[in-house]
């Protein structure tokens, strides 16, 4: 079978540049969205010409500028967008509906993989503020896909390893902490880890996958289910040193956001949902939703082996 085009919106992002790198591995023509917003930010230029080097198709264009968009949507059969960074915000939603407006004009489109990759936004109607915007905003833009009847895929990958597993979970930093870590609660909360390469690699698996049109994959490595406990033994087997562990009760979390910046209280509410309510496992995946089931010939990266970089 012929490999889709694929465009990518955001590639210079922390997904995005994992989505072309794995587009153009599993053989599809892939394209590259070069938008004059990048000005004078030369470490993005040096990253899209080395994506031309490797054989991506770069394409100007605008999600400011309509006509340039349709006009690089009618190139390709596929659009991912990865343009919503850590947090999404209510720029990247507008921007997001101008992506779907050219889409849906130009009429081409076999799959739109939109941006999300994190936490399933259906399920999460009942979000704290001020972190639902997130959620919301994402449902927003699920509405004005399937209104346009644009089809589909969306993708759930869960916790981002390299934000959640070396730092144990810890907020204030990305790297392991060297003598306390933590607790939220008991830390037997299950969660689910992916690593950033394996979420690219399955969504681009889906885009040609008829089992997938229309529908939610949920990226849900077996082995990865793991809870915050879990994640500091693992660290401890690794290092063959003990932390001292301390707990934070949950009404103890809720009130450190008192007095935060609005991305952190967005962050503490994220971590709330993941550690106290365990909003990432305690649902069930209808049958053929989940993707290393999918897709048994994909070798995910286990976080014991992930973490061995921070050794």
């Amino acid at each position: 079978m012929e490999k889709s085009k694929v465009l990518v919106v955001g590639g210079t992002g922390y997904i995005g540049r994992r989505m072309v790198k794995a587009s153009l591995a599993q053989g599809h023509p892939t394209f590259v969205l070069q938008r004059p917003e990048i000005g004078m930010d030369i470490d993005k230029l040096q990253m899209l010409l080395s994506f031309k080097a490797k054989g991506a198709t770069l394409v100007e264009g605008s999600v400011a500028d309509h006509k340039s968009l349709v006009e690089a949507v009618k190139k390709v059969d596929v659009v991912i967008c990865t343009m919503s960074g850590v947090h999404f915000r209510s720029h990247n939603l507008l921007l997001q509906l101008k992506l779907v407006d050219a889409i849906k004009e130009a009429g081409n489109i076999k799959r739109f993989l939109p941006s999300e990759f994190g936490m399933d936004p259906s399920r999460m109607g009942d979000a704290l503020e001020p972190g639902r915007v997130s959620f919301d905003e994402k449902m927003i833009v699920r509405k004005a896909i399937e209104e346009a009847k644009i089809p589909h895929t969306y993708v759930s990958a869960n916790c981002f390893a390299g934000y959640f597993v070396p730092n144990l979970s810890q907020m204030a930093a990305l790297t392991p902490p060297k003598e306390k870590v933590c607790l939220y609660g008991d830390g037997n909360v299950k969660a689910v880890f992916v690593d950033e390469d394996d979420v690219a690699t399955y969504a681009i698996k889906t885009i040609d996958d008829p089992r997938t049109l229309n529908k939610t994959v949920y990226i849900r490595p077996p082995e990865n289910i793991l809870s915050q406990r879990q994640i500091v033994e693992m660290w401890e087997k690794l290092t063959g040193k003990t932390l001292d562990k301390s707990s934070i009760s949950k009404e103890d979390f809720l009130a450190s956001m008192k007095g935060m910046d609005y991305a952190s209280q967005v962050g503490v509410g994220h971590f709330y949902h993941i550690y106290y309510e365990g909003c990432l496992t305690n649902f069930e995946i209808g049958e053929g939703g989940e993707a290393t089931k999918l897709y048994p010939e994909v070798n995910y990266k286990r976080m014991d082996e992930y973490m061995k970089l921070y050794v």
